[in-house]
């Protein structure tokens, strides 16, 4: 499903406009982003929990040459699932 898809299944499930229902999820998805760039999570109690999760530097290799390469350590996000949404899921 694309976001334009998803726009228009929002939309037409809340009876608001295509335009009110891309506001809405432009701003659920700024909120989001804007929490986890901050450190914070979000969690939706019975969907799942998005977090910051650190990554330490690491070594690496080039598959194309074969040299050992030094990863940064990084903040990459993370969805964990939950039990609402893994049972909707298994069906």
């Amino acid at each position: 499903m694309t976001k334009a898809e998803f726009i228009d299944q929002i939309a037409e499930k809340t009876g608001l406009s295509k335009k009110d229902a891309g506001e809405a999820v432009e701003a659920m998805l700024d909120t989001i982003s804007g929490t986890l760039s901050r450190g914070g999570d979000v969690t939706f109690t019975g969907f799942g929990k998005f977090t910051v999760q650190h990554r330490a530097a690491r070594m690496g290799v080039n598959p194309r040459t074969g040299a050992r390469v030094q990863i940064a350590a990084t903040k990459v996000p993370k969805f964990s699932a939950g039990s609402q949404l893994k049972a909707a899921v298994k069906g």
